[in-house]
């Protein structure tokens, strides 16, 4: 259905939109088997394969696995795979993000039209409250803003009277906004997810089993270290973290390879000055200003 959609809103516009479709490990093999039948189609089907730490609910014989999505997961999917990269400089400016379980589900042109006129970076589509039975996020308004809930939360009642729209389950969203979101969020988690804290093979981190608090270390860096290649220039590597509870460190700061961070560690550059942290240092519970407190 959705295929001979697109097919069809190609051949009007004179466009190519293409089918991205996002699995877990268990469902792309099959996923891949069906789309070799629309080989000859002319709509471009292409496939993301979602990370197994996302699974939720791991069934005795597979069958009955659940996996959690969340748009964050297929942003860092799009990015990781190059798909994104590559949609930007076919000039797509726009993604419609569908659910698995929405058939009804239709691309409106009036809406990319309307997001495009006003500049809108994320846009979820909904629709009129009309049964009682409906199970899923509903919305309302409270000063202004909309807010999203779950209606199984709440008796029928209340939320047939109170709440008079439903959410689709589609979300429009600005590929220019999402890779920024994304390069921010890989900023904020670079530090953790390139140490000795994790590892990454096929395209899944896993945690390293020698770290011992369940809890990720606080990690916090002052505004020298906003840029992804500032950041890359002010550690020749990444810093031993597995024994590390906090970090924060502010100013001129520069760390060189090999160092090991346990405990809470603070590391502040008063104004002014170029704060060097020597190869193969280990620093545990220290607060360092200046070279002497190394």
């Amino acid at each position: 259905m959705i295929v001979e959609q697109i097919e069809s809103l190609n051949s009007k516009h004179g466009c190519s939109v293409p089918l991205i479709l996002m699995n877990t490990i268990r469902t792309h093999d099959g996923t891949l088997k069906v789309v070799e039948k629309y080989f000859n189609r002319s709509v471009d089907i292409q496939t993301l394969c979602q990370s197994p730490s996302h699974l939720i609910n791991k069934g005795q014989d597979n069958e009955d696995e659940s996996y959690h999505f969340d748009h964050r997961e297929l942003s860092l999917s799009l990015k990781n795979s190059g798909t994104l990269d590559a949609l930007m400089l076919q000039g797509k400016e726009y993604i419609l993000v569908v659910k698995y379980d929405n058939l009804g589900a239709v691309i409106d042109s009036k809406i990319l039209n309307h997001l495009i006129q006003n500049g809108t970076q994320f846009c979820t589509e909904v629709a009129p409250s009309t049964s009682p039975d409906f199970r899923g996020s509903i919305f309302s308004s409270h000063e202004g803003k909309f807010q999203l809930s779950e209606n199984a939360q709440m008796s029928d009642k209340h939320s047939m009277e109170k709440f008079k729209l439903v959410d689709t389950g589609n979300l429009w969203m600005s590929l220019k906004a999402m890779k920024k979101l994304v390069e921010t969020d890989e900023l904020e988690n670079y530090p953790v997810s390139k140490s000795d804290l994790y590892t990454y093979a096929e395209g899944v981190l896993t945690r390293n089993s020698a770290r011992k608090n369940p809890a990720n270390p606080s990690i916090e860096l002052g505004p020298e270290f906003e840029k992804l290649g500032d950041f890359r220039s002010r550690f020749k590597s990444i810093p031993s973290i597995i024994e590390l509870d906090s970090l924060k460190v502010m100013g001129d700061v520069w760390f060189g390879t090999g160092i090991t961070l346990k405990g809470k560690v603070t590391i502040v550059a008063k104004p002014g000055i170029r704060l060097e942290i020597p190869d193969g240092v280990v620093l545990e519970d220290k607060e360092i200003t200046d070279p002497g407190d190394i």
